[in-house]
C-alpha cells in the first residue's frame, strides 16, 4: 500500500518552517510524522500528514512549494536486527533506499517511511518476506489512534 507523503521545499530564512506549520494548524492538518534537511539555502520538509491532498493545496495557496510523493510504510518490531533484516531484503534485490524516517506510532511496533527506488517492487518483496505496510488511513491517522 502505497501513502503518500507531503514534501515542502522552504527557504533558510526564519520563520518559514513556523509558517507551514500554522498553515497546517489553521486547516486542522494533524503532522503525524516528519524528517527535515536542509542545506545552508534551503530545506526539504517531508511529512506524513492527516490529509495530504489538502495539505499541498493550503500549502500552496500560502505561497510554499509543496508536492506529494508515494512512499511506504513498513512495520517492524522493536527489537535489535529488524531494520538491518528489511534493509537485507530490499539491498538483496538490488533495491535503493532514498530516504527513510520513522512513522510515529501506538503500538509497540515502529513503523519506517521509505522511499524506495521501486515501490511496487519492495511492496511486493517485503510482503513475500513477512512484513506487513500500513494503509493511507493507519499512517495519516496514526496519532488519532494513540488516543482512544
Amino acid at each position: 500500500m502505497l501513502i503518500k507523503q507531503l514534501s515542502v521545499f522552504i527557504e533558510n530564512k526564519e520563520g518559514r518552517l513556523e509558517g507551514v506549520t500554522q498553515v497546517l494548524m489553521e486547516h486542522n492538518i494533524n503532522i503525524a510524522s516528519f524528517s527535515l534537511a536542509d542545506t545552508a539555502e534551503y530545506g526539504m520538509l517531508r511529512m506524513i500528514v492527516s490529509d495530504p491532498d489538502e495539505g499541498k493545496r493550503v500549502l500552496k495557496e500560502e505561497g510554499f512549494s509543496a508536492k506529494l510523493t508515494d512512499v511506504i510504510a513498513v512495520k517492524i518490531p522493536q527489537k535489535p536486527g529488524t531494520l538491518h533484516e528489511v534493509l537485507k531484503v530490499l539491498f538483496d534485490a538490488a533495491l535503493s533506499v532514498e530516504y527513510m524516517y520513522t512513522l510515529a506510532t501506538a503500538g509497540r511496533d515502529t513503523s519506517i517511511i521509505m522511499k524506495v527506488s521501486d515501490l511496487e517492487k519492495a511492496l511486493e518483496l517485503l510482503k513475500e518476506n513477512g512484513y506487513a505496510v500500513c494503509t493511507a488511513k493507519e499512517a495519516y491517522e496514526i496519532n488519532n489512534n494513540s488516543n482512544k
